[in-house]
Protein backbone atom coordinates (compact mmCIF):
# COMPACT_ATOMS: atom_id res chain seq x y z
CA UNK A 1 0.00 0.00 0.00
CA UNK A 2 1.30 3.62 -0.89
CA UNK A 3 1.18 6.21 2.16
CA UNK A 4 -2.09 7.25 4.48
CA UNK A 5 -3.27 10.30 3.68
CA UNK A 6 -5.83 12.68 4.80
CA UNK A 7 -8.98 12.89 3.47
CA UNK A 8 -11.52 16.24 3.66
CA UNK A 9 -14.92 15.69 4.09
CA UNK A 10 -16.38 14.74 1.02
CA UNK A 11 -19.52 16.46 0.11
CA UNK A 12 -21.65 14.84 -1.43
CA UNK A 13 -25.59 14.40 -1.59
CA UNK A 14 -27.52 11.46 0.53
CA UNK A 15 -30.55 9.51 -1.42
CA UNK A 16 -33.69 9.38 1.10
CA UNK A 17 -32.85 6.71 3.78
CA UNK A 18 -34.06 3.34 4.04
CA UNK A 19 -34.98 3.68 8.10
CA UNK A 20 -32.58 3.19 10.83
CA UNK A 21 -29.45 2.06 10.43
CA UNK A 22 -27.98 -1.53 11.53
CA UNK A 23 -26.80 -1.04 14.91
CA UNK A 24 -24.32 -4.19 13.51
CA UNK A 25 -22.71 -2.00 11.03
CA UNK A 26 -19.53 -1.68 12.29
CA UNK A 27 -17.83 1.82 12.77
CA UNK A 28 -15.19 3.51 11.03
CA UNK A 29 -11.99 3.11 11.37
CA UNK A 30 -9.77 5.99 13.37
CA UNK A 31 -8.62 8.51 10.76
CA UNK A 32 -5.04 8.22 9.41
CA UNK A 33 -2.34 10.64 10.50
CA UNK A 34 -2.94 14.16 9.23
CA UNK A 35 -0.69 14.90 6.28
CA UNK A 36 -1.42 17.43 3.36
CA UNK A 37 -2.48 16.31 -0.01
CA UNK A 38 -1.72 18.37 -2.45
CA UNK A 39 -4.40 18.60 -4.97
CA UNK A 40 -4.90 18.38 -8.90
CA UNK A 41 -5.40 21.48 -10.54
CA UNK A 42 -6.70 19.59 -13.91
CA UNK A 43 -8.87 16.48 -13.25
CA UNK A 44 -10.16 14.24 -16.11
CA UNK A 45 -12.96 11.97 -15.54
CA UNK A 46 -14.45 9.34 -17.91
CA UNK A 47 -17.20 7.82 -18.18
CA UNK A 48 -19.60 10.81 -17.31
CA UNK A 49 -22.65 9.85 -19.63
CA UNK A 50 -23.12 7.66 -16.97
CA UNK A 51 -24.41 8.82 -13.49
CA UNK A 52 -22.27 7.80 -10.91
CA UNK A 53 -18.88 9.27 -13.25
CA UNK A 54 -21.12 12.97 -13.39
CA UNK A 55 -21.92 12.52 -9.75
CA UNK A 56 -18.20 12.54 -9.70
CA UNK A 57 -17.23 14.91 -12.03
CA UNK A 58 -19.54 17.18 -10.08
CA UNK A 59 -18.37 16.56 -6.55
CA UNK A 60 -14.69 17.19 -7.64
CA UNK A 61 -15.48 20.61 -9.74
CA UNK A 62 -16.81 21.81 -5.95
CA UNK A 63 -13.56 21.06 -4.25
CA UNK A 64 -11.68 24.15 -3.43
CA UNK A 65 -8.43 22.63 -4.79
CA UNK A 66 -9.19 21.85 -7.97
CA UNK A 67 -9.03 23.94 -10.74
CA UNK A 68 -10.96 22.30 -13.51
CA UNK A 69 -12.70 19.13 -14.48
CA UNK A 70 -12.81 17.89 -17.82
CA UNK A 71 -15.32 15.15 -18.55
CA UNK A 72 -15.00 12.81 -21.23
CA UNK A 73 -17.59 10.14 -22.91
CA UNK A 74 -19.31 9.03 -26.32
CA UNK A 75 -21.98 10.87 -25.62
CA UNK A 76 -22.62 14.18 -22.97
CA UNK A 77 -23.78 13.70 -19.57
CA UNK A 78 -27.17 14.46 -18.20
CA UNK A 79 -29.09 17.67 -17.91
CA UNK A 80 -27.71 19.07 -14.77
CA UNK A 81 -24.44 18.30 -14.45
CA UNK A 82 -23.10 21.51 -13.72
CA UNK A 83 -19.24 22.59 -13.29
CA UNK A 84 -17.81 20.00 -15.72
CA UNK A 85 -16.54 20.54 -19.20
CA UNK A 86 -17.27 17.94 -21.66
CA UNK A 87 -15.18 16.66 -24.28
CA UNK A 88 -16.28 14.14 -26.87
CA UNK A 89 -14.19 10.93 -27.09
CA UNK A 90 -14.11 8.30 -30.16
CA UNK A 91 -12.64 4.98 -28.51
CA UNK A 92 -10.92 4.09 -32.08
CA UNK A 93 -9.33 7.60 -32.96
CA UNK A 94 -6.59 9.42 -31.05
CA UNK A 95 -9.05 11.85 -29.39
CA UNK A 96 -8.46 10.68 -25.37
CA UNK A 97 -4.48 11.43 -25.93
CA UNK A 98 -5.10 14.14 -27.71
CA UNK A 99 -7.64 15.57 -24.51
CA UNK A 100 -5.29 14.12 -21.72
CA UNK A 101 -2.16 16.30 -23.67
CA UNK A 102 -3.93 19.59 -24.19
CA UNK A 103 -5.80 19.76 -20.89
CA UNK A 104 -2.62 19.27 -18.95
CA UNK A 105 -4.59 16.49 -16.86
CA UNK A 106 -2.49 15.83 -13.81
CA UNK A 107 -5.13 13.30 -12.04
CA UNK A 108 -7.38 10.81 -14.26
CA UNK A 109 -10.61 8.81 -13.05
CA UNK A 110 -11.77 6.21 -15.38
CA UNK A 111 -14.66 5.67 -14.74
CA UNK A 112 -15.93 4.33 -18.39
CA UNK A 113 -16.95 0.76 -17.16
CA UNK A 114 -20.73 0.95 -16.70
CA UNK A 115 -22.67 -1.95 -17.25
CA UNK A 116 -25.29 -0.41 -19.06
CA UNK A 117 -28.20 -2.06 -21.30
CA UNK A 118 -26.29 -1.43 -24.54
CA UNK A 119 -22.30 -1.52 -22.89
CA UNK A 120 -20.60 -3.61 -24.53
CA UNK A 121 -17.34 -5.61 -23.78
CA UNK A 122 -15.34 -5.25 -26.40
CA UNK A 123 -15.07 -1.42 -26.08
CA UNK A 124 -15.18 -1.07 -22.28
CA UNK A 125 -12.02 -2.96 -22.37
CA UNK A 126 -10.80 -0.80 -25.26
CA UNK A 127 -11.66 2.52 -23.17
CA UNK A 128 -10.03 1.14 -20.66
CA UNK A 129 -6.67 0.36 -22.71
CA UNK A 130 -7.31 3.73 -24.39
CA UNK A 131 -7.01 5.31 -20.64
CA UNK A 132 -4.10 3.32 -19.90
CA UNK A 133 -2.18 4.20 -22.78
CA UNK A 134 -2.89 7.59 -22.51
CA UNK A 135 -1.93 8.02 -19.02
CA UNK A 136 1.36 6.20 -19.80
CA UNK A 137 2.10 8.51 -22.71
CA UNK A 138 1.33 12.22 -20.90
CA UNK A 139 4.28 14.08 -19.19
CA UNK A 140 1.46 15.48 -16.72
CA UNK A 141 -0.87 12.63 -15.19
CA UNK A 142 0.60 11.83 -11.75
CA UNK A 143 -2.63 9.89 -10.10
CA UNK A 144 -4.98 7.31 -11.60
CA UNK A 145 -7.64 5.94 -10.36
CA UNK A 146 -9.30 3.04 -12.12
CA UNK A 147 -13.16 1.66 -11.47
CA UNK A 148 -12.89 -2.10 -11.92
CA UNK A 149 -16.24 -3.97 -11.68
CA UNK A 150 -16.52 -6.37 -9.08
CA UNK A 151 -20.22 -6.63 -9.81
CA UNK A 152 -20.88 -10.59 -10.28
CA UNK A 153 -21.84 -9.81 -14.01
CA UNK A 154 -18.58 -8.22 -14.48
CA UNK A 155 -16.45 -10.78 -16.71
CA UNK A 156 -13.48 -8.31 -17.78
CA UNK A 157 -12.50 -7.70 -14.35
CA UNK A 158 -9.35 -9.78 -14.33
CA UNK A 159 -8.12 -8.77 -17.50
CA UNK A 160 -8.58 -4.68 -16.93
CA UNK A 161 -6.77 -5.62 -13.52
CA UNK A 162 -4.09 -7.20 -15.59
CA UNK A 163 -3.38 -4.30 -17.41
CA UNK A 164 -3.23 -1.37 -14.90
CA UNK A 165 -0.75 -4.22 -13.19
CA UNK A 166 1.81 -3.65 -16.21
CA UNK A 167 0.86 0.12 -16.32
CA UNK A 168 2.37 0.49 -12.42
CA UNK A 169 5.43 -2.13 -13.84
CA UNK A 170 5.81 0.66 -16.67
CA UNK A 171 5.52 3.92 -15.15
CA UNK A 172 6.25 3.15 -11.57
CA UNK A 173 6.05 6.86 -10.58
CA UNK A 174 2.77 6.98 -11.18
CA UNK A 175 0.07 7.02 -8.27
CA UNK A 176 -2.79 4.25 -9.33
CA UNK A 177 -5.33 3.16 -7.35
CA UNK A 178 -7.80 0.04 -8.23
CA UNK A 179 -11.57 0.36 -7.21
CA UNK A 180 -13.44 -2.64 -7.31
CA UNK A 181 -17.04 -1.50 -6.83
CA UNK A 182 -20.03 -4.06 -5.89
CA UNK A 183 -23.34 -4.71 -7.40
CA UNK A 184 -23.75 -0.98 -7.32
CA UNK A 185 -27.63 -0.30 -6.20
CA UNK A 186 -29.22 2.95 -5.12
CA UNK A 187 -32.84 4.68 -6.28
CA UNK A 188 -31.07 5.85 -9.57
CA UNK A 189 -29.36 2.62 -10.46
CA UNK A 190 -30.27 0.99 -13.10
CA UNK A 191 -28.24 -2.14 -14.40
CA UNK A 192 -28.21 -5.80 -15.89
CA UNK A 193 -28.37 -7.18 -12.35
CA UNK A 194 -31.29 -4.34 -11.50
CA UNK A 195 -32.94 -5.44 -14.77
CA UNK A 196 -32.68 -9.02 -14.03
CA UNK A 197 -34.09 -8.76 -10.55
CA UNK A 198 -37.55 -7.06 -11.71
CA UNK A 199 -37.83 -9.17 -14.61
CA UNK A 200 -41.54 -10.56 -14.42
CA UNK A 201 -40.30 -14.03 -14.14
CA UNK A 202 -36.33 -14.52 -13.10
CA UNK A 203 -34.68 -17.90 -14.17
CA UNK A 204 -32.55 -18.64 -10.84
CA UNK A 205 -29.70 -22.17 -10.91
CA UNK A 206 -31.82 -24.73 -9.27
CA UNK A 207 -30.68 -25.60 -5.91
CA UNK A 208 -28.17 -22.49 -5.74
CA UNK A 209 -29.10 -19.15 -3.85
CA UNK A 210 -25.93 -16.88 -4.44
CA UNK A 211 -25.57 -14.10 -1.85
CA UNK A 212 -24.75 -11.02 -2.94
CA UNK A 213 -22.80 -7.88 -2.05
CA UNK A 214 -24.07 -4.27 -2.56
CA UNK A 215 -22.37 -0.62 -2.95
CA UNK A 216 -24.56 2.06 -2.16
CA UNK A 217 -24.35 4.64 -4.87
CA UNK A 218 -23.92 7.49 -2.17
CA UNK A 219 -20.94 5.37 -0.85
CA UNK A 220 -19.31 4.45 -4.68
CA UNK A 221 -19.59 7.89 -5.25
CA UNK A 222 -17.89 8.97 -1.93
CA UNK A 223 -15.26 6.25 -2.14
CA UNK A 224 -14.32 7.35 -5.72
CA UNK A 225 -13.60 11.24 -4.70
CA UNK A 226 -11.81 10.62 -1.85
CA UNK A 227 -9.88 8.21 -3.29
CA UNK A 228 -9.33 10.45 -5.86
CA UNK A 229 -7.70 13.29 -3.85
CA UNK A 230 -5.41 11.08 -1.83
CA UNK A 231 -1.98 9.26 -2.51
CA UNK A 232 -3.21 5.73 -1.76
CA UNK A 233 -2.06 2.82 -4.42
CA UNK A 234 -3.32 -0.51 -4.62
CA UNK A 235 -6.30 -2.62 -5.73
CA UNK A 236 -9.42 -1.81 -3.12
CA UNK A 237 -12.69 -3.42 -2.63
CA UNK A 238 -15.31 -0.76 -1.94
CA UNK A 239 -18.77 -2.68 -1.31
CA UNK A 240 -20.90 -3.10 2.05
CA UNK A 241 -19.31 -6.16 4.38
CA UNK A 242 -22.04 -8.33 4.86
CA UNK A 243 -24.34 -10.29 2.00
CA UNK A 244 -27.72 -10.71 0.71
CA UNK A 245 -29.20 -13.73 -0.56
CA UNK A 246 -30.04 -13.59 -4.10
CA UNK A 247 -33.92 -15.50 -2.49
CA UNK A 248 -34.55 -12.18 -0.43
CA UNK A 249 -33.78 -9.32 -3.42
CA UNK A 250 -36.69 -11.22 -5.23
CA UNK A 251 -39.02 -11.46 -2.81
CA UNK A 252 -38.54 -8.05 -1.45
CA UNK A 253 -39.14 -6.49 -5.41
CA UNK A 254 -41.56 -8.73 -6.38
CA UNK A 255 -40.01 -11.10 -8.94
CA UNK A 256 -40.94 -14.80 -9.73
CA UNK A 257 -38.47 -17.38 -9.41
CA UNK A 258 -38.03 -19.98 -11.71
CA UNK A 259 -35.39 -22.37 -10.42
CA UNK A 260 -34.10 -24.39 -14.12
CA UNK A 261 -30.71 -26.44 -14.53
CA UNK A 262 -27.58 -24.46 -15.27
CA UNK A 263 -27.39 -25.90 -18.30
CA UNK A 264 -31.14 -23.93 -19.04
CA UNK A 265 -29.13 -20.79 -18.13
CA UNK A 266 -26.80 -21.31 -20.35
CA UNK A 267 -29.14 -22.05 -23.02
CA UNK A 268 -30.83 -18.33 -22.15
CA UNK A 269 -27.53 -17.10 -22.86
CA UNK A 270 -27.09 -18.31 -26.30
CA UNK A 271 -30.71 -16.98 -27.17
CA UNK A 272 -29.35 -14.07 -25.75
CA UNK A 273 -26.76 -13.81 -28.21
CA UNK A 274 -28.44 -14.05 -31.04
CA UNK A 275 -30.28 -11.00 -30.06
CA UNK A 276 -33.88 -12.66 -28.85
CA UNK A 277 -33.76 -11.68 -25.64
CA UNK A 278 -32.42 -8.39 -23.93
CA UNK A 279 -28.62 -9.19 -22.90
CA UNK A 280 -28.42 -7.45 -20.25
CA UNK A 281 -30.72 -9.79 -18.12
CA UNK A 282 -29.02 -12.71 -19.93
CA UNK A 283 -25.41 -11.69 -18.23
CA UNK A 284 -26.82 -11.23 -15.09
CA UNK A 285 -28.21 -14.33 -15.55
CA UNK A 286 -24.86 -15.86 -15.82
CA UNK A 287 -23.86 -14.01 -12.56
CA UNK A 288 -26.42 -16.42 -10.91
CA UNK A 289 -25.05 -19.65 -12.38
CA UNK A 290 -21.43 -18.47 -11.23
CA UNK A 291 -22.26 -16.58 -8.24
CA UNK A 292 -21.27 -19.58 -5.76
CA UNK A 293 -17.50 -19.10 -6.87
CA UNK A 294 -17.01 -16.12 -6.71
CA UNK A 295 -15.25 -14.77 -3.94
CA UNK A 296 -16.31 -12.39 -1.47
CA UNK A 297 -15.08 -8.95 -1.13
CA UNK A 298 -13.25 -7.05 2.01
CA UNK A 299 -13.88 -3.63 2.35
CA UNK A 300 -11.49 -3.62 5.51
CA UNK A 301 -7.86 -2.39 3.28
CA UNK A 302 -10.28 0.44 2.01
CA UNK A 303 -11.64 1.94 5.30
CA UNK A 304 -8.39 1.27 6.66
CA UNK A 305 -6.41 3.84 3.86
CA UNK A 306 -9.25 6.36 3.61
CA UNK A 307 -10.27 6.38 7.60
CA UNK A 308 -14.01 5.79 6.07
CA UNK A 309 -16.22 3.10 5.78
CA UNK A 310 -19.60 3.06 3.91
CA UNK A 311 -22.32 4.13 5.23
CA UNK A 312 -24.98 1.22 4.35
CA UNK A 313 -24.40 -2.14 4.64
CA UNK A 314 -25.22 -4.45 1.61
CA UNK A 315 -28.47 -5.34 3.01
CA UNK A 316 -29.18 -1.30 3.92
CA UNK A 317 -28.31 -0.33 0.41
CA UNK A 318 -30.55 -2.75 -1.43
CA UNK A 319 -33.73 -2.39 0.92
CA UNK A 320 -32.88 1.58 -0.23
CA UNK A 321 -32.96 0.98 -3.73
CA UNK A 322 -36.33 -1.42 -3.03
CA UNK A 323 -38.05 1.22 -0.79
CA UNK A 324 -37.64 3.72 -3.44
CA UNK A 325 -38.90 1.47 -6.65
CA UNK A 326 -41.69 0.10 -5.18
CA UNK A 327 -43.85 -2.15 -7.19
CA UNK A 328 -42.56 -0.74 -10.41
CA UNK A 329 -43.71 -1.84 -13.90
CA UNK A 330 -42.01 -5.10 -14.73
CA UNK A 331 -39.80 -6.03 -17.85
CA UNK A 332 -41.15 -8.12 -20.43
CA UNK A 333 -39.34 -11.54 -18.57
CA UNK A 334 -39.47 -14.82 -20.66
CA UNK A 335 -41.85 -15.26 -23.85
CA UNK A 336 -42.43 -18.63 -25.01
CA UNK A 337 -39.27 -19.55 -26.82
CA UNK A 338 -36.90 -18.71 -24.33
CA UNK A 339 -39.29 -21.02 -22.65
CA UNK A 340 -38.71 -23.59 -25.03
CA UNK A 341 -35.03 -23.17 -25.18
CA UNK A 342 -34.93 -23.45 -21.22
CA UNK A 343 -36.89 -26.86 -21.56
CA UNK A 344 -34.86 -28.37 -24.86
CA UNK A 345 -31.86 -27.54 -22.62
CA UNK A 346 -33.02 -29.03 -19.38
CA UNK A 347 -34.52 -32.26 -21.51
CA UNK A 348 -32.34 -32.47 -23.80
CA UNK A 349 -34.40 -32.38 -26.66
Amino acid sequence: MGRRCRVPRVAVAASPSPGERSASLPEPPPSPPKERVAMARVVLVTGVSGPLAARVAQTLSENPGVGRVIGADSSPPLAGVEGIEYQNVDLHDGSLDRIVAESGAELVLHLGLDATETSDRADGLLGTLRVLGAAQRSDTVRRLVVRSNAALNADDTAEVERHVHALRRRRPDLSVAVMRLANLIGPSVDTPLTRYMHSRVVPTVMGRDPRVQFLHEDDGAEALVRMALCEETGVFDACGADTVPLSHCLRRVGGQRLPVPARGLRALRGVARHGRIGYAGASAARSVEVGPHVSRLDPAPLCAALGWAPAYSSIEAFESYAHSRGRVARGAGLRPIHVLALARATFGR
